[in-house]
């Protein structure tokens, strides 16, 4: 026999155990996720009848990701098979078409089928995909014809009073609305939702309303009033040229308008003499420096009046301002919001005080004599807490670890504030390595909720934790009598990240069902450096649930708000696409983000699929699904 023979007759040998072993491998994990199935079968006749294929499969999915399978994936790939790394949506038919070729390869009987041990037919690739579009759809609506993924764009407070605001969005293809209910109250919401339906009648194209809950409002409270004082302040260039003068908004002091979101200031002033103001009109005044100024009226509405300035101004109450149409004074408004200046090292103290925040204290020689504080505005907080836990103010700005913990209030160290930071009132607080007991619905959000009942399409979850937080929901939806409003769950907690699979399954409860990936929150909790990580995972997991998703946070954020955006920006917004809905957030410049992420989503409509999973070992998916289960 020749070597050329023996070498073939050696690797031929060795393929054949390859077959062997891998399909013996494969056999042992698909029996496996056919067990984690059956065991289940009783929770699963709890769920809608809508997403029942679906959590068979999300079980599936589960039990083959407690394992890493990248070896298997290797072998699979050099045998030229599917290497399961698209196989989310439709797991168990697609590990069973791997065995039915490795077995065809052996030369044995096939033996493997996409049943499962009750003999339910598993989702393949085009049952899947059915799957997921009927859940968007009974979530969202139709999509437009040219894109999949739907653009929601959250609702500034000004929109209450600007109808064209709302018809220019949806003229622009906007497919959803999202008040926050954080912000305004229910005679706003109403108006938005007003226009909206006024907007669609009169061009004809659907448009959802989504709610956002607050949801427990973990935040930093008042800090002691400063002066009263606004200042209003030109764009320069490097060279000193004004290249965008200040725009100065002008309402009546006895009806003021909501200031419009790209104000630069927004001055209370007497009615009448506001109503005399002509287009082109100057203004004359010294400001609270006793500087010589003037600004010049630019457009002039039902609401107010538009100036703009081309010097830096300093505004206070009772300041007089002189134009042809006679003289008046700039009527009383709050004090500007203070904050509290922290470098790296201070000691901060957070108290149980709503309110009474303020700096720290020095002599005369720069010691110090009392350390800066600040109250928190859920203090029960406090006995969840432990020394030596992380603890995060305004979205991950500022860092620190809690040094000590007295009665009333938490010792901080700060350890994060690069080259300085200031702190303000109403910025968020995250205890990520703390377990709170913090429920997630509180009287604001039951209060929205009966809202939402009779107006909304869409309910979203805020700080969403536990499946009982979804009960919970649920629940007071029933008493409610709003079993047809949609549930969306946001993700943005260490512990909802990771009680994820079984926050699915309990909101599959209901046929309307979605999960938003809020990137905010999520990204301080578990550390910016894996938040890439962390949103893949999720978007697996619902792929693998058939749950449609949301792309939320930040998404061409500099472009609302600014007018051009980041090359980072385009193309995180352009991976939005493998969501079902992207979520862009209020700003000036907002009917150009809606356009161009349009134009985006238009685009990578072709591209989407063009990608291939590795799949490693999943930590999350050996958490529990049921609460009375162990760790697998």
């Amino acid at each position: 026999m020749t070597p050329d023979h023996q070498r073939e007759r050696k690797g031929s040998a060795n393929s054949e155990r390859d077959v062997a072993s891998t399909l013996k491998y494969l056999s042992t994990l698909r029996e496996e996720m056919l067990d984690s199935v059956a065991g289940s079968q009783a929770r699963l006749d709890e769920l809608d009848p809508s997403y029942r294929d679906s959590a068979r499969n999300l079980l599936a999915y589960l039990a083959l990701r407690r394992h890493d399978i990248r070896p298997l994936q290797m072998r699979l790939a050099d045998m030229g098979l599917s290497s399961l790394g698209r196989s989310e949506a439709h797991i168990l038919s697609s590990v069973a078409a791997v065995i039915q070729v490795l077995e065809r390869l052996q030369g044995s009987a096939t033996t493997a089928s996409g049943a499962d041990a009750s003999g339910t037919e598993a989702p393949d690739l085009k049952r899947s995909r059915e799957l997921l579009d009927a859940h968007a759809q009974a979530l969202f609506g139709n999509p437009p014809d040219d894109r999949d993924v739907r653009i929601m764009v959250t609702m500034p407070s000004e929109a209450a009073d600007n109808y064209s605001l709302i018809r220019d969005l949806v003229a622009a293809n906007m497919d959803a609305i999202r008040i926050n209910c954080a912000h305004d109250g229910p005679d706003v919401w109403l108006r938005m939702i007003e226009h909206l339906r006024r907007a669609e009648k009169e061009l004809g194209r659907a448009c959802k309303v989504m709610m956002d809950l607050a949801g427990p409002k973990l935040r930093t409270g008042a800090i002691e009033a400063g002066h009263a004082v606004i200042k209003a302040k030109p764009v320069r260039n490097a060279l000193g040229q004004v290249i965008e003068p200040a725009r100065i908004w002008l309402t009546d002091s006895a009806r003021p308008a909501p200031a419009p979101s790209d104000a630069d200031a927004a001055l209370p002033v007497d009615g009448d003499w506001l109503a005399r103001l002509q287009d082109g009109e100057c203004v004359r005044f010294k400001d609270a420096r006793d500087s010589r100024r003037q600004m010049t009226i630019i457009e002039r509405n039902e609401h107010g009046c538009w100036a703009q300035a081309d010097k830096t101004a300093y505004f206070i109450p009772g300041l007089k301002l002189k134009a042809q149409a006679g003289s008046t004074s700039i009527a009383s408004f709050p004090a500007a919001p203070q904050k509290i200046r922290l470098q790296e090292d201070d000691l901060l103290l957070l108290t149980d005080k709503p309110d009474g925040g303020r700096g720290a204290t020095f002599d005369s020689v720069g010691k110090l004599l009392s350390p800066a504080s600040i109250g928190c505005t859920l203090p029960e907080v406090f006995a969840d807490v432990r020394a030596g836990e992380l603890v995060w103010f305004d979205d991950g700005k500022i860092g620190g670890v809690i040094e000590a913990i007295e009665p009333h209030v938490l010792k901080v160290r700060i350890t994060h504030a690069p080259g300085g930071a200031n702190l303000q009132s109403d910025k968020g607080i995250n205890f990520p390595q703390s377990e709170l007991s913090v429920g997630a619905l509180g009287p604001q959000d039951l209060e929205a909720l009966a809202f939402a009942a009779k107006h909304a399409d869409v309910v979203e979850m805020s700080f969403v934790n536990t499946p009982a937080d979804v009960r919970g929901l649920l629940a007071e939806l029933d008493r409610l009598g709003a079993e047809r409003l949609g549930v969306v769950l946001k993700i943005e907690t260490r512990k909802g990240f990771e009680c994820l699979p079984a926050l699915l399954l309990e909101g599959m409860r209901r046929p309307r069902f979605g999960v938003m990936i809020a990137r905010g929150d999520l990204a301080v909790e578990e550390g910016f450096e894996r938040m890439a990580e962390l949103q893949e995972e999720i978007l697996c997991l619902c792929e693998a649930a058939h749950v449609p998703v949301i792309w939320a946070t930040q998404v061409l954020e500099s472009l609302a708000k600014k007018g051009a955006p980041s090359r980072a920006e385009i193309t995180d917004a352009a991976t939005g696409v493998r969501a079902d809905c992207v979520m862009l957030n209020k700003g000036p410049h907002i009917l150009k983000a809606v356009a161009t992420l349009n134009d985006l989503l238009t685009r990578m409509r072709a591209h989407h699929d063009k990608k291939r999973q590795m799949l490693r070992r999943l930590a999350v998916a050996s958490h529990p699904v049921f609460e009375d289960e162990g760790h697998a």
